[in-house]
């Protein structure tokens, strides 16, 4: 079942932030992702105002999500962000039939 890794971003530092964003899109594909929306237009419908970028990424399963979140590279590049680049909110959430 697909799973969508979903993260809400404030860049604090655009050239520390690119460095981590330059490595993730190879990390990602090596983990079986697919991004489907990175950085495009948005509109805040409900909630705070503090995140100005959000990305969107599915993976075949949960497990291949959290594995790529976990992997040394992506925990490498993501050094970059931590200090100093921005913060972000990242949730990795299974895909399904909520009615059932």
């Amino acid at each position: 079942m697909p799973a969508y890794w979903v993260a809400r971003a404030r860049v604090d530092d655009p050239v520390q932030y690119k460095k981590y964003t330059d490595l993730v899109p190879a990390i990602i594909k090596k983990h079986g992702g697919t991004v489907l929306a990175r950085g495009g237009r948005y509109q805040i419908m409900e909630g705070p105002e503090a995140f100005h970028r959000f990305v969107v990424i599915e993976f075949p399963t949960l497990e291949q999500g959290v594995n790529c979140f976990q992997s040394p590279e992506y925990q490498d590049a993501a050094g970059f962000r931590r200090n100093g680049g921005g913060v972000v909110e990242n949730v990795i959430v299974e895909g399904g039939d909520a009615t059932k």
